[in-house]
């Protein structure tokens, strides 16, 4: 007990020790405010390595073989693009694409129908999905107990050796609200320090007269719950944001995902069913599926011509924030 004791305490010293301020949340100048309560959960060093570290760790599954990085990759925007729909464990196949993981402290509520109304709690459904991680949070919680690296880590960080769920989501919320990506060349450009070229100033254009109303600027996304067109999988069943709220009119409403990184975050939809950019704005242009619930934006459908498309997407490229993408604070280092 005591020479893993000793373990856990040298550990939990190297990590403040390599902690770098940088890493705290940090709210982008002009940006809107975020909504996470921080004074419930404020930034903490030792907080925010104990979050990477459980984001990492496959103890968080059943069976101790996926974390939550199998299904949110940073170098892809924490999103999931080896298989159309997400795997869990047994190569269990869920019902949706893993979204991206990225400025969440701007968001009230989670997942692609709003299942989940604060980040403190979001993990809890990865966690005891049967489909994805088929684990309780007790388990969870009793296994971490029993390490030698963890009850000293929480001790430095919550001044109690005892784990508890509370500190675990908290943990797993303070590393996931440093997400934070606002350093595409769209933000340098904006700032003044870079410019775009004529094609990609022709596709911003083109967005804002024909997207930004719900992939609103700076965050890509309105944060609502909308129909845009897409026939249902026949073979998922997926209503949408009709599954938590019953409401009829919220069949097929998904939530406008960000369109940052959207470069590396495919495959699209909720359902992963579109591999390209090209095959998303085929969609919108001539693929939308009329219905009540449409939004006026796309109530007639997008008219985009070939270069339309082409410039578009070009513009969409700006928005990889590549300092994001690859910066080692947000990265696995081993256990």
């Amino acid at each position: 007990m005591r020479k893993r004791w000793v373990i856990g305490i040298l550990a939990a010293l190297m990590v403040l020790l390599s902690f770098k301020k940088e890493r705290l949340f940090t709210e982008p100048s002009g940006w809107p405010e975020a909504v996470y309560d921080f004074k419930r959960n404020p930034p903490d060093p030792a907080k925010i390595e104990i979050g990477r570290l459980l984001f990492y760790d496959p103890v968080l599954s059943r069976d101790s073989t996926i974390s939550c990085g199998s299904c949110h990759l940073q170098y892809t925007a924490f999103a999931h693009v080896d298989h159309r729909l997400s795997h869990g464990i047994s190569d269990r196949i869920g019902t949706r694409n893993a979204p991206a993981l990225v400025n969440l402290a701007w968001a009230r509520d989670f997942m692609w129908d709003g299942a989940v109304n604060h980040l403190d709690v979001q993990a809890l459904a990865p966690i005891a999905n049967p489909d994805e991680m088929d684990e309780s949070i007790a388990h969870v919680v009793a296994k971490l107990q029993k390490t030698e690296r963890y009850p000293a880590l929480f001790y430095a960080a919550y001044g109690d050796s005892a784990i508890k769920t509370e500190y675990v989501l908290k943990s797993l919320s303070q590393f996931m609200l440093t997400f934070v990506s606002a350093n595409s060349r769209y933000d340098r450009v904006k700032k003044g320090l870079d410019t775009f070229t004529a094609k990609e100033a022709k596709g911003y254009a083109l967005f804002r007269t024909h997207c930004s109303s719900c992939h609103t600027e700076p965050l890509f996304t309105n944060q609502r719950y909308e129909y845009n067109g897409l026939p249902i999988d026949d073979s998922l069943q997926d209503w949408g944001r009709m599954r938590i709220t019953r409401r009829s009119a919220d069949s097929l409403r998904f939530k406008v995902p960000t369109l940052r990184n959207i470069e590396f975050s495919y495959p699209y939809m909720h359902d992963g069913r579109f591999k390209s950019l090209h095959q998303v704005l085929n969609h919108y242009a001539s693929g939308i599926q009329q219905a009540p619930a449409l939004p006026p934006s796309l109530q007639k459908g997008i008219p985009l011509s070939g270069s339309d498309k082409a410039e578009l997407v070009a513009f969409l490229l700006t928005l990889t924030d590549r300092e994001f993408l690859y910066n080692n604070a947000f990265s696995f280092r081993g256990r």
